[in-house]
């Protein structure tokens, strides 16, 4: 593992660890930008996965030995238009909350809340 790969890996370590972090809060701005950090980290896996640059891969222009693979690249191409239109989606929902409810706070399901005292109850009996 080369420097570069170290570093690489360090940062994609950093901000799955941010993302899933923010991702436990009950704010859900905080929720998306957790998700914003886990697409940014997954988009460097893919890079990394990639491996090093090679040669650009024209018909005659280079050995096909010597090329990079595209695949990783336009995988990571299609993560990045995943992860913008998921976000969108979220950030639409979060502003709709906030339009409803006046803040941002994932709230308890009460109906979750009765159904959990109802089996913890059934376990006791």
């Amino acid at each position: 593992m080369n420097a570069t790969n170290l570093t690489l890996s360090l940062v994609v370590g950093g901000l799955f660890a941010g993302g899933v972090h923010l991702l436990l809060q009950r704010g859900l701005f905080r929720i998306v930008l957790g998700f914003v950090l886990l697409g940014h980290g997954a988009n460097l896996v893919l890079l990394i996965a990639g491996g090093p640059a090679g040669a650009v891969p024209e018909v005659g222009e280079a050995d096909p030995a010597a090329a990079s693979d595209p695949l990783p690249q336009a995988m990571a191409l299609t993560a990045v238009v995943i992860t913008f239109a998921v976000t969108a989606l979220l950030l639409a929902l979060c502003d709709r909350s906030v339009m409803l409810y006046g803040d941002d706070e994932v709230r308890d399901d009460v109906e979750d809340r009765l159904l959990a005292r109802q089996e913890r109850q059934g376990e006791e009996t």
